[in-house]
């Protein structure tokens, strides 16, 4: 249980931060750049939800912006020996999420060229929370390689980071219409 009586407490006042296991590292590790990834992905979808009008693709980015949190949790979380009460990804997460991923594509024209991220707001939202979620994406693989550091990392942890950003391109396009109003990319047009 998280209990927050006070916001600051200066302990991180000299670059270090602690993680959920108690230990502490630099607050610019490859750990840490990973889960403040995962959060920054988290308060894009938060602001795409504001101009959301569809309130089954709403609740489904709610779920996901908690399954978020559960994510940080995992990646802020040191693989132990008994790590049975860690919170961790589980499969059932990209499950769901592959299945709503699936409902929404099934709505969508193919895409015959690359779309520029844009459109309607949510849209152009939800395309810049899957390039934030891209880059935590690329902080989570880093982080498994790093030197030093135990390169043990759940792997449905960075499975669901990949196929966050493949539903959120999915979803901007959703919102487009189902593709209809998608941005095109016309190769060489401003030249």
């Amino acid at each position: 249980m998280v209990k927050l009586n006070k916001i600051y407490t200066r302990t991180g006042d000299d670059g270090s931060t602690g993680l959920a296991d108690g230990s502490r590292t630099h607050k610019d590790c490859f750990r840490v750049r990973a889960y403040g990834e995962v959060d920054e992905t988290n308060s894009a979808i938060g602001v795409a939800r504001l101009y959301m009008d569809n309130i089954e693709l709403d609740r489904s980015l709610a779920r996901i912006q908690n399954d978020l949190f559960d994510l940080g949790a995992d990646l802020s979380t040191p693989t132990l020996d008994d790590d049975s009460k860690s919170l961790r990804i589980v499969q059932s997460q990209i499950d769901r999420l592959e299945n709503q991923l699936d409902a929404l594509n099934a709505d969508i024209l193919p895409l015959k060229t690359f779309v520029l991220p844009g459109g309607s707001k949510p849209a152009a939202y939800l395309h810049m929370a899957r390039a934030i979620s891209r880059r935590a994406e690329r902080e989570v693989v880093a982080m498994s390689r790093e030197e030093g550091v135990n390169p043990q990392i759940n792997p449905l942890a960075l499975k669901y980071i990949n196929r966050l950003s493949d539903y959120l391109f999915v979803a901007a396009r959703w919102c487009n219409m189902q593709g209809r109003t998608d941005v095109k990319w016309v190769p060489g047009k401003e030249r």
